[in-house]
């Protein structure tokens, strides 16, 4: 999805965000991420992203390995992707869908005490400072070995796909888009989303997916319907 700002880097990114905490939600850099906003808090903090004129959410995943059980503010992992909003629509009852479109990951500094209902906080972009370059690292990707899983994917779980819109897509593109779209728990997005590169990304990625079908084979379990 086009953007209508250029993000060259850390300086054209505000150091306090608004974040929206939701377990299993990866977004990465130039990927697009729909959502459907209808706590009163999360429309607010839409409202607000307007007003101020950035128009930017960063998403994270909460910690629940560290939180209390059943808490309402639960503990944060420390990396998070900001996505810019690049559509909305009403939905006539009180609800937004909105798209947000990757710009870079971020490193919680710390989380502040704010009067808004939704959480924000303090972050820093230098050290995912190559987010900012489209298609960086993409030669160093091991496309086949990605392919080859994929295939093998689709076929355990009786699943079709584009094969025309997937050869063409460039690697950024398509480890990505794989990685967001991928069935798998809020662990193995967040070592993802961390991983240091996107050739790093897309062997984790390959690295689940097997671990994934071949404990399937063992078990004999069902495809995805």
């Amino acid at each position: 999805m086009p953007i209508n700002i250029e993000y060259r880097g850390p300086a054209d990114l505000p150091e306090i965000i608004p974040v929206f905490p939701l377990p299993g939600a990866l977004l990465l850099p130039r990927g697009q991420m729909p959502l459907n906003i209808f706590e009163p808090r999360y429309l607010s903090m839409v409202d607000d992203c307007f007003r101020d004129g950035h128009r930017l959410i960063g998403m994270i995943q909460p910690d629940t390995t560290h939180s209390p059980k059943d808490s309402d503010k639960p503990a944060l992992f420390r990396v998070g992707c900001v996505g810019r909003i690049t559509q909305l629509a009403e939905s006539g009852d009180g609800r937004y869908i909105l798209e947000l479109t990757g710009v870079s990951r971020f490193r919680v500094v710390e989380e502040l005490e704010v009067l808004t209902a939704y959480r924000q906080c303090k972050v820093d972009f230098f050290a995912f400072i190559d987010d900012f370059t489209a298609r960086k690292g993409e030669d160093e990707v091991d496309r086949e070995a990605l392919l080859t899983v994929l295939a093998d994917f689709l076929k355990a779980n009786n699943l079709k796909v584009d094969w025309e819109g997937v050869e063409s897509a460039p690697n950024e593109a398509l480890v990505n888009a794989l990685a967001m779209m991928s069935p798998y728990g809020p662990a193995e997005k967040q070592a993802m989303l961390e991983a240091m590169d996107l050739k790093t990304r897309a062997e984790i990625l390959i690295a689940v997916t097997e671990m994934d079908l071949a404990k399937k084979r063992t078990s004999g379990d069902p495809p995805l319907q």
